[in-house]
């Protein structure tokens, strides 16, 4: 009877803490507005993603705040994302989706960066990514192959950007022969430039074109011509970069350049968030990919969830961090 008591007691000092640690937080949240950053134009996969969140996410942070997104465009994100490193507010009310391929940028000495990646206090993603570089049917080209024969215009936002480095890293390791034509200000703007003719290809996620493009994939209006991450059933004819490693060294250099495909659209608040802010923001993001309302609604986005949570997050780029600089000098070529 005295252990039962015991643990009794145990567990209602447990429930007691967890109850005032849920009432401090909903007396926080409680009239404040939650705003989620986006480094690109509305339309594309980042400021989707933010979007849908923004519309199921306050119902599971307590106090029930309401979510807004911002677009802040500009230099592919960097400017955004070094806004949210050192001017947002640092108390659990600003959230920024920080572009996935940053902690490789940052890993390879990138300009522009005013921020850590280590430092940021990751939430979490909803998916994981299957990058894909894609042409524009119409213009002939069909296969990797075709874009090693010839030049191939590619559009994308600016150096440093993922729309950047992918058809770069491609050229430098593979041996194609993209010519990037940059100052796009994001997806949506590059799409309308295919369509136009101005560009013929560009990267993008399959997650997205499936989300923003179904009708592309549908009437076959674009040919994958490569992917990398994790493989697609949708794409199984479609060739995978991680194959292509001439050497351990280009291996190693594309497991770096590739990280953003573990990570997804990831999202992260600023340094010196409290931990209990954090860790609120983090248990929203579990609840919220459980929450029928919302997966009805990313269904209909065709939007397949594989979230990353925070924790894992941190980890897989505090590891990109610590890889040895011996690789820089060939992964500069494409990463800065």
């Amino acid at each position: 009877m005295h252990i039962v008591r015991t643990l009794s007691l145990a567990t209602f000092v447990i429930a007691s803490v967890a109850c005032a640690a849920h009432a401090q937080e909903q007396a926080f949240y409680k009239g404040k507005t939650v705003r989620i950053l986006v480094g690109t134009a509305s339309g594309g996969d980042y400021d989707t993603q933010a979007r849908l969140m923004s519309r199921h996410l306050p119902r599971h942070i307590p106090g029930q705040p309401p979510v807004i997104v911002e677009n802040m465009t500009g230099a592919g994100g960097i400017n955004m994302v070094n806004f949210l490193y050192r001017l947002a507010p640092k108390d659990g009310t600003s959230l920024g989706v920080v572009p996935n391929n940053f902690p490789a940028q940052q890993w390879a000495g990138g300009g522009g960066i005013q921020f850590d990646v280590v430092r940021f206090k990751w939430i979490g993603g909803l998916t994981k990514e299957t990058s894909t570089m894609v042409a524009w049917a119409a213009s002939g080209i069909r296969t990797l192959e075709d874009a090693m024969s010839r030049e191939v215009v590619a559009g994308a936002t600016s150096r440093g950007a993922i729309t950047y480095s992918f058809p770069a890293m491609l050229n430098t390791l593979v041996g194609t022969r993209f010519k990037i034509v940059l100052g796009y200000t994001g997806g949506s703007e590059v799409n309308v430039a295919m369509e136009r003719g101005e560009v013929a290809a560009r990267l993008n996620s399959w997650s997205s074109w499936r989300a923003t493009k179904p009708d592309w994939i549908k009437n076959g209006l674009i040919n994958v011509l490569v992917q990398a991450g994790p493989r697609h059933p949708d794409l199984a004819n479609v060739p995978s970069l991680e194959d292509m490693a001439k050497s351990e060294a280009d291996g190693k250099i594309m497991d770096i350049a590739l990280i953003g495909n573990k990570l997804g659209r990831p999202v992260a608040a600023p340094p010196e968030t409290p931990d209990d802010r954090v860790s609120t923001l983090r248990d929203a993001l579990r609840l919220l990919v459980e929450d029928p309302l919302f997966l009805v609604e990313a269904k209909k986005l065709n939007m397949e969830l594989d979230p990353t949570f925070g924790e894992q997050m941190q980890r897989e780029i505090e590891a990109v961090m610590k890889v040895s600089k011996d690789y820089l000098p060939r992964a500069r070529e494409f990463l800065e």
